[in-house]
């Protein structure tokens, strides 16, 4: 009740038209040193710097200063605008306005999610899945250690088996060389537990997720770290304690992409931006979403992912101009 997205249709109803996928929300800047104020764009030297400039406000803007244009075109084709909210949390948002769009008489013949590309054609990335894993042990005097379960130490042995299994698919996994990090890949990221190092710790929690590629059952591999837990760890800890436990709870989940080069929206792509060559990226997007609703989707944008997320986050001008004339493209296809 207090976020919404916004959907926005320039141009006739009931004629397949292109959505541009955009999200509202950014990342904290909180424990980050920037030389000016995040939330107040400040130029320099070509280059617009503020939190959420490249990821992706720069692209947002664009289409909304690009409306006047489009409502006067007059469009044969609508262009549809697609603000969601929440993306930097799993592509929260996005998933009603899709709802909506699985619903429709007539669905969007196209799909740009403008994550910044710098405005290159990706037409696939890797799906995420994450948890957090509560482990539940039992405290008592660090001098009284072995009748005490640690539940630090048995994250710990948790995080090297994720790790374990990050490191077979670096060497035996399938492989994309499309992709920047061309195999699946296995992430810890946060890590809590302990009060006192005469404690044994009865709690801790941590976090992780897996970035597969197409080729991957991310099931099995998921299946792989519970049953590590289920059947080596917790009959141990249980031993020392009946009530030791280890709980994994799913933060959050969203597809992949992998649009088939030969797809017309490829081709579409390409035109619009004035390139010949494809690619793919690790990072994800909303796109694989669109794509399982049966809407055909390329992520382009301006901007560089190198900047994303950073302090002193920045978008060049010059990216802006090309995404500019990307739209005018888009305007001038849509009127045809």
């Amino acid at each position: 009740g207090s976020k919404a997205n916004v959907w926005a249709t320039i141009g006739p109803s009931g004629v397949p038209g292109t959505i541009l996928s955009g999200h509202t929300d950014v990342v904290p800047v909180e424990g980050q040193s920037w030389s000016n104020d995040p939330f107040r764009l400040t130029e320099r030297d070509g280059r617009l710097y503020g939190r959420g400039a490249t990821d992706m406000k720069g692209f947002d803007a664009c289409c909304l200063a690009a409306v006047p244009d489009m409502v006067a075109a007059p469009l044969a084709r609508p262009i549809h605008l697609a603000l969601s909210y929440d993306e930097e949390v799993g592509c929260i948002g996005v998933r009603g306005m899709i709802a909506r769009l699985e619903r429709a008489e007539v669905k969007p013949a196209a799909c740009f999610v403008g994550e910044p590309t710098e405005m290159g054609v990706v037409i696939g990335h890797k799906g995420k899945r994450s948890f957090r894993v509560t482990v539940h042990g039992k405290t008592c005097h660090s001098s009284l250690a072995p009748h005490g379960v640690n539940a630090v130490e048995y994250a710990a042995r948790l995080i090297v088996k994720i790790r374990d299994i990050s490191d077979r698919l670096a060497h035996s996994g399938a492989r994309d060389p499309l992709y920047d990090v061309p195999h699946t890949t296995a992430h810890t990221g946060v890590v809590h537990g302990g009060t006192a190092l005469n404690i044994v710790p009865d709690a801790c929690i941590s976090e992780f997720e897996f970035r597969p590629l197409a080729a991957d059952d991310l099931e099995s591999l998921v299946d792989e770290v519970m049953a590590h837990a289920r059947e080596r760890l917790e009959p141990e800890m249980r031993a020392v304690d009946p009530t030791a436990r280890i709980v994994f709870e799913e933060i959050s989940e969203f597809p992949g992409l992998e649009t088939p080069a030969s797809c017309e929206v490829v081709g579409l792509a390409k035109r619009l931006a004035g390139r010949n060559e494809h690619g793919k990226v690790a990072y994800g997007t909303e796109a694989g979403l669109f794509a399982l609703a049966g809407i055909p989707t390329v992520v382009i944008g301006p901007g560089s992912i190198n900047q994303a997320h950073k302090a002193d986050e920045y978008i060049a001008v010059s990216q802006l101009e090309a995404c500019s004339a990307f739209l005018d493209r888009l305007i001038a296809y849509s009127r045809a």
